[in-house]
């Protein structure tokens, strides 16, 4: 069989890239030809599966440090990490964070550097931020946001948020206190009335915008088209040509439940399989009872045990994906 794994990395475990070489590890086992394609949403890692940095500036962290951040410019194009410049993993996680006082601005900064060096095309993928701060900071760093008119400027989403949701939905993720919460939604209330006041854009009416915590919001405000992440990673990769082209498609991720088909790589990856007439199955961390119905999944925690799927991943995911193997092959 031509076997394509398509598959999302295992947070705090393994990478995208790694849990596909698993899968092909086990496929070549078998004899099997494998496609190790590496997905992401938008969220943190999809710079690494669009090709990863290679290039590099200091910028402003989300509490006001010095950061260096990775980027990627190929053939006019720039593709932006946020949570390189402006994530919660920066300040030390939720319990460091100070989610009134962080700030986009280095995410900014990244995106007047790609202005700089002649970008033509900018991504910016967003997710795993500290901020709730609307984008203003990253508006205010941007030094001439009028030269983004004359480019094409993309964010990759990989929620659906509204803008004013964006600290009740996530605030506390990123160490907000309830009353915080109120505050800052009150804040990007006041926002949203100024980015259609300054730039005539309502993003109110952005399915999207409240992703990064309403940084999505800003940059729409400015003239970016919000995209789901994984369309826009889909088209980047060739990925409908490549399922086409496949006998049977594996995804993964680490964790299986009602978001993973929410604009997410599972969900996203089963849609394209079936359009395309492919059996699908994912290999996963864990999954909830619910949507076990939804996909053919194998969980590892459930064949191998918690101590095993977190201190093996790889080597559990390259079992559990001998095992669909064979009863694929035993199908046909």
């Amino acid at each position: 069989m031509r076997v394509l794994a398509a598959v999302d990395k295992f947070r705090g475990t393994a990478t995208a890239a790694q849990v596909a070489a698993a899968i092909g590890h086990a496929c070549w086992d078998l004899g099997h030809e494998c496609i190790e394609t590496p997905i992401g949403d938008g969220g943190e890692g999809t710079l690494d599966v669009l090709g990863g940095a290679n290039r590099t500036t200091r910028v402003t962290n989300p509490l006001g440090k010095p950061v260096d951040a990775q980027w990627r410019f190929v053939r006019d194009t720039a593709i932006i990490e946020m949570a390189r410049a402006s994530g919660l993993t920066l300040v030390g996680g939720a319990a460091k964070n100070d989610v009134i006082a962080a700030s986009t601005v280095g995410t900014g900064e990244l995106i007047d550097s790609a202005l700089n060096d002649g970008a033509k095309k900018i991504i910016v993928c967003v997710g795993g931020s500290a901020t709730v701060d609307g984008g203003l900071g990253a508006i205010k760093a941007i030094k001439s946001p009028a030269r983004l008119r004359g480019i094409e400027f993309l964010v990759a989403c990989d929620v659906q948020t509204s803008f004013t949701d964006a600290a009740k939905l996530f605030g506390a993720q990123k160490g907000a206190t309830p009353a915080q919460i109120e505050f800052l939604t009150a804040r990007l209330h006041k926002l949203q009335q100024q980015y259609l006041d300054d730039y005539g854009v309502d993003v109110s009416n952005i399915e999207g915008a409240g992703a990064a915590g309403g940084l999505a919001g800003g940059l729409a405000a400015l003239g970016a088209s919000l995209v789901p992440g994984f369309d826009i990673v889909a088209d980047e990769v060739g990925l409908h040509e490549l399922i086409a082209s496949s006998d049977y498609v594996i995804t993964g991720e680490g964790y299986l439940d009602n978001e993973s088909f929410e604009g997410k790589v599972v969900g996203g990856v089963q849609r394209l399989a079936q359009q395309f007439g492919k059996p699908v199955s994912v290999i996963c961390g864990d999954a909830d009872a619910e949507v076990r119905q939804r996909i053919d999944a194998v969980t590892l925690i459930e064949m191998y045990g918690e101590r095993q799927a977190f201190d093996q991943t790889l080597t559990s995911i390259e079992s559990a994906a001998r095992e669909l193997l064979q009863k694929c092959t035993a199908k046909k």
